[in-house]
């Protein structure tokens, strides 16, 4: 039997270009070279590429972290070539990136989400409003941007100015959200209509909160496979991630992050990753091997999944 063709693309026009190298670089490692030839594609920063040249693959498995990779801008290029590719199609991926647009459909749909509060470049918000809506500390981020990339934790007030100005480093539109006294935790899911979910991890950082350096950098950071939770809690948390990714459209594969609060033990849903990381620490193959499918095993789910939506979508008529 031939071996299918794969391309396991990464690197891309982000602030996450780093971290996909690293990602693509796992992939790559842990694809199984008896059933698939794999070949890395490295898209520069400047996204200048001949993407055309993916039209020679039998699947391609995008591991572009943030936008121009895993907001629907790549996958849209994809749905026009005809190539089957991992991960949620232009839809889940581009509602799934921006975090006002994400947390609106959860509301919709009636799924526990913090307080938020989005503001657009050239909008000058009322501190003492901000304030009373959210309180302090909260939470400034670029709507756009994974990776805890261009984040800050406002503490009050003074810190307020610095905080938006670094958000609107990165994206047009950002996002407070109220901070919780809480415990971070993650589930990943894999399918397609048929879904499943994870065991429950919990990521304790090593710093204030899991920002940049303490995801990639900070050894004092832990992760905790599964964490330790009631029974009740963790069928919760899954059953919540399963909903969350029907809810936004999502199929192949999401990492779903979580705020479990200290106190009132409430579950709130942070947000969904549509391409989480590979790296060797990150959490969605973590949850995954605790669960009983390997890395290896993991990734030909995965592309079986690509060829079974690819298939589907082929029969749909234009």
């Amino acid at each position: 039997m031939a071996k299918l063709k794969v391309a396991v693309l990464m690197g891309g026009r982000s602030g996450e270009h780093e971290v996909s190298l690293v990602s693509g670089g796992a992939v790559m490692a842990n694809l199984d070279r008896r059933k698939y030839s794999a070949t890395p594609v490295t898209i520069p920063k400047s996204g200048r590429a001949d993407w055309a040249a993916l039209a020679r693959y039998d699947v391609v498995f995008p591991v572009l972290h943030g936008p121009y990779g895993e907001d629907g801008t790549v996958q849209g290029m994809l749905e026009l070539l005809g190539i089957p590719y991992v991960g949620a199609g232009v839809l889940g991926s581009a509602v799934a990136m921006d975090k006002d647009v994400m947390k609106r459909l959860f509301l919709h749909a009636g799924l526990p989400t913090a307080d938020y509060v989005c503001l657009r470049r050239g909008e000058r918000p009322s501190p003492a409003a901000l304030a009373r809506r959210l309180g302090y500390p909260m939470f400034a981020k670029p709507a756009n941007l994974g990776s805890s990339v261009g984040i800050s934790k406002v503490h009050n007030r003074g810190e307020l100015a610095a905080a938006l100005a670094l958000a609107f480093q990165h994206d047009d539109k950002i996002v407070l959200e109220r901070g919780l006294d809480a415990r971070e935790l993650e589930c990943a899911v894999l399918g397609n209509q048929a879904a499943e979910a994870s065991v429950v991890g919990e990521v304790v950082p090593g710093r204030e909160f899991y920002d940049y350096q303490a995801k990639y950098s900070d050894a004092g950071s832990q992760t905790l496979v599964p964490a330790s939770l009631p029974a009740a809690v963790a069928r919760q948390v899954r059953a919540l991630a399963l909903r969350a990714f029907q809810v936004l459209e999502c199929c192949g594969m999401a990492r779903v992050d979580f705020f479990l609060e200290r106190g009132t033990g409430r579950i709130y849903l942070n947000e969904i990753n549509t391409i989480p990381g590979f790296t060797p620490i990150s959490m969605y193959p973590m949850l995954w091997a605790a669960s009983g499918v390997p890395f290896p095993a993991l990734l030909a789910r995965l592309i079986a999944l690509a060829r079974e939506r690819g298939q589907s979508r082929a029969q749909i008529a234009i």
